[in-house]
């Protein structure tokens, strides 16, 4: 080492080295960072491609730094020497479009060589970004559908790019070519910034907490100055192609005395100090490129290394931010910045007016509710305030949880049932060191829960809200060549004993992060479209409904615990009613009926994973009348009512046959026929399903129809 490289005391330093080792705090003062400002930092949008996009948002956060043509933001304080580079890489392997399919799918091809060997698959039902000329858009990568497994049953290896689908809600390359979307924009994970317990979480989270330490010591640097010489702080691009945009600013410099990088994460800390002629491994791209006395690196211990979860804690961050600041000469101290975030909010609703949109927002904020089996309190209260006065006075709850709304004389009866609940976990055990180990509730499909952010959910007590959710992240593998992982748990940043205090034990829901979005035209993507789509058309269907014109008992009913078990539907059916039959038996609402309607998804083959010999009914083109599933046949004579009273009502509907059953089919036992009337959905039971809106609207029409025609 360079006797004029500005350290601290050679055996201060080594002293610091063991430490970091260890895994201990070192000697050096330094404010731990809140977990927010990491978290913007890790959810900061920096895709290769968008490199100008990101240098002109970070200006707008670090006044002062200037960018240069590869989009690298460059700051320099001091002059002479000694002279040090510090310098950190904001980018990460990513993806761009790659093919505009004909149907109005994209393709993808990597930008760069992923650090984690299942990167690819860790992508499989989650929202992306894709970076156009004129901003972002939003997209969902393809997944097969939860109920079609029988057909999915040999994809058992884990996907690569060339398997990736993206779904931004066009039906033709013309309108892919609408929304400005072209080759070569790149596409990313869309992920809030997500912080839980002092950790924060995303991809790149260890080199995103060092380009954050750069940029604070920067700023400090700006304002307080350094002690010695000139030190120029570096937010590089184009890390993945060879240090391009770090390489473009060494060029322009004379001999330096010192290089500080901040390295990836890494599963134990790692902090090295070498002649610039022996680089590590991760740097020997710069070879012939460096041109200075020594160079210095600082990786930081993460969790989950690599993974889209990667996971860093704000200790880790402060020792890193100690390291830039005394590497770069800083006098005083450096606190992190927090940047403002790209996709962390919903697209706004500009431009579309009316019922559709009316709709849509129904449906997307009870989509992000969570409810899973058993824990369907948050949808149940929301459906009934939003219901017109005049229902929620007459609406019931029963022993089951089911919202149950009678209307009309008590004759010839119809009941239309829509389900509250949506797949997802509870936790089954809390292991000693605070990973949970989960009970799959419904058909949850496991590789699309694999690697992203959690909540575990409290139960409301009484009338009082519930506490707010403990956020955590599902725990990825580390390695893999199967699309399914063994099992799947999850981690919220404490261990068994503070879970329990408090409040975490079996039995309490856990769901994944989800925020409703519209994709392009009338199409929107959320978690829970099944059936939260069919919960908004029920309590859509009242609006205009005036019980005193009703010729008959109609039920519109909302179930608790339809998936795995149609068990809300089942109580609903066994509810006891006044009297007796004729012949003498107890009189329930599943005796009183003539038709149950289950208004349900359709799970539609409309997606490029899946063959369109079974299932086809597209998007955009109408309800749907489920006419055959795994649970129930419509009788023809039903079929034909039906498909009449839509086409006098000028409603358009399709008829299609599906896998998978509906809460009808476990009130059929009593007697009634079981009719599905269903919207076409894609994705079914992933983390982002995808409806289009016009095709609700069709189906809050027909259930209208039906349940006023005499």
């Amino acid at each position: 080492m360079n006797a004029a490289v500005q350290l601290a005391p050679r055996a201060l330093f080594a002293a610091g080295f063991v430490a970091a080792l260890v895994g201990t705090p070192s000697h050096h003062l330094a404010a731990q960072p809140s977990a927010e400002a990491l978290a913007s930092w890790v959810a900061f949008a920096a895709p290769p491609g968008a490199e100008e996009s990101a240098a002109q948002a970070l200006q707008r956060a670090l006044p002062g730094w200037t960018a240069d043509r590869w989009g690298n933001l460059v700051r320099r304080v001091g002059s002479g020497t000694p002279r040090r580079v510090v310098a950190c890489a904001m980018d990460q392997s990513a993806y761009v479009v790659s093919q505009i399919t004909d149907d109005g799918y994209l393709r993808l091809r990597r930008t760069g060589v992923p650090r984690h060997p299942l990167h690819d698959q860790f992508h499989e039902a989650q929202r992306v970004q894709v970076f156009t000329a004129g901003g972002t858009h939003p997209g969902v990568i393809a997944v097969p559908n939860g109920h079609f497994a029988r057909q999915h049953i040999a994809d058992s290896s884990a996907l690569t790019f060339d398997d990736l689908w993206v779904d931004v809600g066009a039906s033709s390359r013309a309108e892919i070519a609408q929304l400005g979307i072209a080759l070569i924009d790149p596409v990313q994970l869309d992920r809030p910034a997500w912080a839980f317990a002092d950790q924060a979480s995303g991809p790149g989270a260890g080199a995103r907490a060092g380009c954050a330490a750069v940029a604070a010591a920067g700023e400090a640097a700006a304002k307080q100055g350094v002690s010695s010489g000139e030190t120029i702080f570096v937010l590089s691009t184009q890390r993945i192609f060879g240090w391009v945009g770090l390489s473009s600013v060494l060029a322009q410099l004379p001999r330096i005395n010192a290089l500080y990088l901040a390295d990836d994460g890494r599963d134990t800390r790692a902090v090295s100090a070498v002649e610039s002629a022996r680089l590590p491994r991760a740097f020997r791209a710069l070879e012939g490129r460096v041109t200075a006395d020594s160079v210095h690196t600082f990786a930081p211990a993460v969790r989950f290394v690599a993974s889209a979860v990667e996971t860093v804690h704000t200790s880790e961050a402060a020792e890193l931010l100690a390291w830039v600041t005394r590497g770069a000469a800083v006098r005083g101290s450096a606190t992190f910045t927090t940047l403002g975030t790209t996709g962390a909010t919903r697209a706004p609703a500009s431009g579309r007016i009316g019922r559709l949109n009316a709709l849509a927002e129904q449906f997307m904020t009870l989509a992000d509710l969570p409810g899973v089996p058993g824990h369907e309190q948050l949808v149940r209260d929301a459906l009934l305030a939003a219901m017109p006065a005049w229902a929620r006075s007459q609406a019931t709850i029963d022993s089951a949880g089911n919202i149950v709304l009678a209307m009309g004389p008590d004759r010839d009866a119809i009941a239309f049932v829509a389900h509250m609940d949506e797949v997802g976990f509870e936790v089954d055990r809390i292991l000693p060191d605070g990973q949970v180990t989960l009970r799959r509730l419904g058909g949850a499909v496991l590789s699309s829960w694999e690697g992203v952010p959690a909540l575990l959910h409290f139960d409301p007590v009484g009338t009082a809200a519930p506490a707010a959710p403990l956020r955590g992240v599902f725990v990825p593998r580390s390695a893999g060549t199967t699309k399914t992982p063994d099992r799947l748990t999850a981690w919220f940043g404490h261990d068994s004993a503070q879970l329990v205090a408090r409040g975490v034990r079996p039995g309490l829901s856990i769901t994944a992060y989800k925020r409703a979005d519209r994709l392009a035209g009338n199409m929107v993507t959320a978690r829970g479209s099944d059936d939260r789509t069919g919960s908004t058309a029920l309590l859509a269907a009242l609006t205009g409904l005036d019980p005193a014109t009703l010729t008959r008992r109609v039920y519109f009913t909302w179930t608790v615990r339809e998936e795995g078990g149609l068990n809300g539907a089942r109580a609903f059916g066994n509810t006891r009613l006044p009297g007796t039959t004729p012949d003498g038996a107890a009189r329930t609402i599943g005796s009183t009926l003539t038709c149950v309607y289950s208004i349900d998804t359709f799970v539609s083959s409309d997606t490029p994973l899946e063959s369109r010999h079974f299932a086809y009914t597209p998007l955009g083109a109408g309800a749907v009348l489920r006419s055959l599933d795994d649970g129930s046949l419509t009788p023809r004579r039903e079929r034909d009512r039906i498909l009449a009273l839509a086409r006098t009502a000028g409603i358009p509907l399709q008829v299609g046959t599906t896998q998978g059953s509906t809460d009808g089919s476990a009130i059929v036992p009593w007697g009634p026929p079981n009719i599905g009337l269903s919207w076409p959905g894609r994705f079914s039971h992933g983390p982002a399903e995808v409806l289009d809106v016009r095709d609700v609207d069709a189906l809050v029409r027909l259930i209208r129809v039906v349940a006023t025609a005499r």
